[in-house]
């Protein structure tokens, strides 16, 4: 968009400024109309914004001249016609890197707040509020730098004692300059001079031109505008110039690691599963529940027929006696299970178990074993 190419732009209404009561500001101005600059700062304010971004993206630079095609027509800029545009100085200091030493000390102490030179790798609440203005317009308006505007620098308080000692320089030079470096591929020059571009624009013959915005007001110096950057910025310069102390966040970053001191190691604890090892067992004495005694009635088995008539004929005899004693004594059992006496008291809970006699011979337990110790 067009807008990024005077974001940062300060335009000058010079006729508004001067007629500050502020003696410093007005100074200040006065100073700038001195230098020569009152054209180029000062100029009507008029936006050509479709053509803007054809010139920057069509510009480039071929023979010294500043060459690109806007909406189809062929543009050429030379510094001649630059320097005729907005009545720029063509003598002078050509390269800022030229500038005086001593004229620099000499600002160093003018510009100062607190009386003391100020550091040129310091910060601008260290000037008066009026030089801090000048180098916010002779940053922004004029070597158009992409950095931080409150960060002092050689090249900016060398533009700044230019306009505050009167030195004598070759505006046209410098500024066309800039411009080609504008277009040139591969700058790490912020563009601008959008106001300056369109006004060129409208003395290119056969371009014909779209229709036009008006510059933002709000980017335009006034006296109101002045008076509202001084109840900004007054109180921030006084308390720089005292030099009071201001809280510092927190910083996030690590402290650096010592390099000196040693370094202690850190053991590796090793995790072992849990194993079912016969030194992790224990015993466990587990409470059971308890379970009432169930009475079973005896049963006497008897031994099979076909195992009986497998016997020799003699030896039968003794067998089928006792069998029949066994058979008797089981009759007696259910007879006497199927009719209990009334004598015998049963309490709930307590099985009932008849009383049973049974004959001496029949003591034993009739299992096989003694089946075959009978008969033996």
């Amino acid at each position: 968009m067009a807008s990024a190419y005077y974001s940062n732009t300060t335009h000058i209404d010079f006729a508004s400024v001067l007629a500050m009561e502020n003696p410093g500001m007005v100074s200040v101005f006065n100073a700038l109309m001195d230098s020569g600059l009152e054209g180029f700062l000062g100029c009507p304010a008029v936006i050509y914004e479709s053509e803007l971004v054809d010139f920057f993206n069509n510009g480039s630079v071929r023979d010294g001249l500043v060459v690109s095609t806007v909406n189809g027509v062929p543009v050429e800029i030379s510094e001649q016609l630059f320097a005729e545009t907005f009545e720029l100085p063509v003598n002078g200091l050509e390269d800022l890197s030229e500038m005086p030493k001593d004229k620099i000390c000499d600002a160093r102490s003018i510009v100062s707040l607190s009386g003391e030179p100020v550091s040129l790798s310091g910060r601008k609440g260290q000037m008066k509020i009026e030089y801090r203005l000048l180098c916010d317009i002779m940053e922004k308006s004029i070597s158009v730098k992409a950095s931080s505007f409150n960060a002092l620098t050689v090249e900016k308080f060398s533009l700044l004692t230019a306009v505050v000692c009167g030195i004598r320089m070759n505006w046209a030079s410098i500024l066309f300059n800039i411009l080609k470096k504008m277009v040139t591929a591969g700058s790490k020059q912020a563009k601008g001079f959008a106001v300056q571009i369109s006004l060129l624009l409208e003395s290119i013959p056969n371009l014909e031109l779209g229709e036009s915005s008006e510059f933002p007001a709000s980017k335009i110096l006034t006296e109101k505008t002045a008076h509202l950057f001084v109840s900004l910025n007054d109180k921030v310069g006084v308390e720089e110039a005292a030099g009071a102390p201001k809280p510092k966040a927190a910083s996030k970053k690590r402290p650096a690691a010592d390099v000196g001191a040693p370094v202690a190691k850190k053991k590796r604890t090793m995790r072992k599963k849990s194993s079912s090892s016969k030194d992790n067992l224990e015993i466990v004495a587990m409470e059971q529940e308890a379970v009432p005694i169930q009475m079973i009635e005896p049963l006497t088995v008897a031994p099979a027929a076909e195992d009986i008539s497998d016997q020799p004929a003699g030896e039968n005899d003794g067998v089928k006696a006792v069998v029949a004693d066994v058979d008797a004594t089981a009759e007696k059992l259910d007879e006497q299970v199927a009719e209990p006496s009334a004598s015998v008291e049963t309490s709930v809970g307590e099985p009932f178990e008849p009383a049973v006699e049974v004959p001496a011979e029949e003591a034993r337990p009739s299992s096989v074993d003694d089946v075959d110790f009978i008969i033996q």
